[in-house]
């Protein structure tokens, strides 16, 4: 077929396409078939079931993930209450008892002391700050400094003034110690 040819047979091509759609009505409004219009409908149900979907899994996965960290940090706000009762029984400790009235008293006052311990501990809330520890800027508060020797390393505790604790994680309350520099 030449050139020529195939061009004339384009155009009669071009020329037998409809104008108008067998929908086209005498009055110039267009006629939706129903089929269309319901496959329309069907899709745009279904994108919005899809995403309401989509947003009750993200609401669950977000609900499960504060419950989970709401259930983990749940004791912070009682332990951050009790902790200066600890420190006060820890004070009491450091007192001698001479007679035997308050050797008792004292007793009773370590049994008191040693069941918040364990009932802290159970609760996943831990002591932080210790001689000879690292110090570690999230967990313990600087007081004051001492001049590093030998036998203590820059950057490690040299006195603990106040007992630091945290909730897995998370910071109850610093250490306050004084570090070798």
């Amino acid at each position: 077929m030449t050139k020529k040819a195939k061009h004339e047979n384009e155009q009669e091509a071009v020329e037998l396409e409809p104008t108008e759609t067998p929908e086209a009505v005498e009055d110039g409004a267009e006629v939706v078939d129903p089929l269309v219009e319901l496959q329309a409908k069907y899709t745009e149900m279904e994108d919005k079931y899809l995403r309401a979907n989509a947003e009750m899994q993200n609401m669950q996965t977000r609900f499960a993930k504060e419950q989970t960290i709401a259930l983990k940090y749940a004791t912070q706000k009682l332990a951050k209450s009790i902790l200066p009762a600890v420190d006060n029984l820890e004070r009491a400790l450091m007192v001698d008892a001479d007679d035997d009235a308050a050797k008792q008293i004292k007793t009773g006052v370590e049994m008191v002391y040693k069941t918040l311990g364990n009932a802290l501990k159970d609760n996943d809330i831990q002591e932080v700050g210790t001689v000879g520890e690292a110090f570690n800027p999230e967990w313990h508060q600087s007081i004051q400094s001492q001049p590093a020797d030998d036998e203590h390393p820059a950057d490690t505790i040299a006195q603990v003034l106040q007992k630091g604790y945290v909730l897995a994680d998370r910071v109850i309350r610093p250490a306050m110690v004084v570090v070798y520099n």
